[in-house]
């Protein structure tokens, strides 16, 4: 009986953890959804799906939710696509010397505290800043203006921001997960007649493909929870054009008061988060399955 016991003794405080301060939070957060809360005069009313609705008829959420999209799919371009080939060419390197000093250039900016990053970077969109200021170095200066001031170029000036910051931190797991693959089913590829770049694509990915849907759950989740890069650098301006789910739900809950409207948001964020997790995860299945049953047949 002991024996049988002893796992459940030690999974138990993490459980309670869980159940805590994720679970219970989850399901409170529910109920306050379908309330009308006012957080200064603390009053509650049952008011049902009234805030969803509202939230679907709401012009500010979804061009948030659009900017939230379009951050992730730009994320998972860069802190992806761009972070596997990266990882690849560093961990290539014939010089490993060289290879440790730029894997620590790379990793540095995700070290630093956003706030200071985005105070940088303030200084840099400005109409006076450095990117301005090279624009016209070059000869480039129809291209200068206020990028932050600007409803087309600001949230995609958040989003680089964004990138500059976390790729490194990609690049290094990517980098782990091809140090632990076992060097004799590379080198057995090479003496196929496979090229590197072949040997990569059909031997190197297909082998750290749970550690790729990690890196894409952390970037697609990351993407919906984005919050410190805008309320640092735009503050959701200007006229909302830079506006994210979080930032709409920190005003909502925290400026305004309207805890159940907030409650909301937090919601469709988290049934999204899980809606795109549990789709990667069941694409990566089915490649893993076609992949295993073509090897099989093989």
């Amino acid at each position: 009986m002991k024996k049988k016991m002893t796992p459940y003794l030690f999974i138990l405080p993490a459980l309670v953890l869980l159940l805590l301060f994720i679970y219970y939070p989850v399901v409170q957060n529910l109920r306050y959804s379908v309330m009308d809360w006012d957080l200064f005069s603390g009053e509650k009313v049952f008011v049902g799906l009234k805030n969803y609705l509202k939230l679907l008829k709401s012009d500010t959420f979804w061009l948030a939710f659009k900017n939230n999209i379009l951050y992730i799919v730009i994320s998972l371009i860069f802190q992806v696509g761009f972070a596997l080939v990266l990882a690849a060419i560093l961990e290539n390197m014939k010089r490993k010397k060289l290879s440790a000093m730029y894997r620590t250039v790379f990793f540095i900016p995700s070290l630093i505290s956003m706030t200071v990053i985005g105070l940088l970077f303030t200084f840099i969109y400005e109409p006076t800043g450095i990117l301005n200021g090279f624009l016209s170095s070059i000869g480039l200066d129809s291209l200068t203006h206020g990028w932050l001031g600007d409803e087309k170029t600001a949230i995609f000036c958040v989003i680089a921001v964004s990138q500059w910051k976390s790729i490194g931190y990609t690049t290094m797991l990517l980098i782990v997960a091809m140090q632990r693959l076992p060097i004799d089913v590379i080198e057995a590829a090479r003496l196929d007649g496979a090229s590197r770049i072949q040997s990569f694509f059909h031997v190197t990915v297909p082998m750290i493909r749970d550690t790729i849907l990690m890196v894409m759950i952390i970037t697609t989740s990351g993407g919906f929870l984005v919050f410190n890069e805008v309320y640092v650098i735009t503050n959701g301006g200007p006229y909302n054009s830079s506006e994210v789910l979080s930032t709409l739900l920190y005003k909502n809950a925290f400026v305004h008061g309207k805890i159940g409207y907030a409650s909301a948001i937090a919601n469709v964020i988290l049934l999204f988060s899980v809606i795109f997790a549990l789709f990667q995860t069941g694409a990566f299945s089915g490649i893993g399955k076609k992949k295993k049953k073509e090897a099989d047949f093989g």
